[in-house]
């Protein structure tokens, strides 16, 4: 397993504009950088507000930083996400960085068989095989089989994590964002999920995670990475 890292965040700043409030530029993340290698989880740490949910989102490309780079192994080459186009983006989305978030974006009348099976589809496997992968997944996070052909917009919220931890783990993506993967979940299904991020990172990949379980985090992580508030750290 390769010892260079898959992420690499280098000075990494982003503020939000409050539009409504006469536009008052609120500062959440000031040169934040780490790298991540092969077969390490790295656990985001730091109190609520502290920006380790708005990090995240900026390593998926969700939120533009307002300075630095967050550079991406993607086709044997590192990529800056936050200079890549929206194509690029799509395509390290698909091939590269997968991301299980808090929730599940529930998608109308699509059952949640095909949900899982999307990322699949979309990297090129077959529509069948697709399913059955999808269906093992199911299965083993429990989830009544009875459910995989409707929609989750009716699920409970236990339910819906497992659709979207299953949605998460279907691909191998060499880099994986999870946030908070087992804060709606029962013990049993936690279990799951555990397992699901220490077979990701056998496999080599890296991972980057909020776990505010402490048992989980040790069970995960091989090392943390303190957020602090920009408050607390001036």
């Amino acid at each position: 397993m390769s010892d260079d890292p898959l992420l690499v965040v280098e000075g990494l700043s982003k503020d939000f504009t409050l539009h409504l409030q006469g536009g008052v530029r609120l500062p959440v993340l000031r040169g934040v950088s780490l790298s991540v290698c092969p077969g390490e989880c790295v656990a985001l740490t730091g109190p609520s507000g502290a920006g380790k949910s708005t990090l995240m989102r900026a390593l998926y490309g969700n939120y533009l930083p307002g300075g630095g780079r967050i550079l991406v192994r993607h086709r044997d080459r590192m990529v800056d996400l936050a200079a890549a186009g929206p194509r690029e983006i799509v395509a390290i989305r698909r091939e590269t960085v997968g991301y299980v978030s808090q929730f599940l974006r529930v998608i109308p009348r699509v059952p949640a068989r095909s949900i899982v099976a999307e990322p699949l589809r979309a990297a090129g496997v077959g529509a069948a095989a697709a399913e059955r992968e999808a269906e093992r997944l199911l299965a083993r996070l429990n989830l009544p089989e009875r459910l995989w052909s409707l929609p989750p917009a009716t699920f409970s919220g236990g339910e819906q994590q497992r659709v979207n931890l299953a949605r998460g783990f279907a691909f191998p993506y060499p880099v994986m964002l999870v946030d908070e993967p087992t804060a709606s979940l029962d013990p049993a299904n936690a279990e799951v999920a555990v397992a699901l991020i220490q077979e990701a990172r056998s496999r080599g990949a890296a991972i980057v995670g909020i776990f505010h379980d402490a048992d989980v985090r040790r069970a995960v992580a091989t090392r943390e990475h303190p957020v602090a508030p920009l408050a607390a750290a001036a």
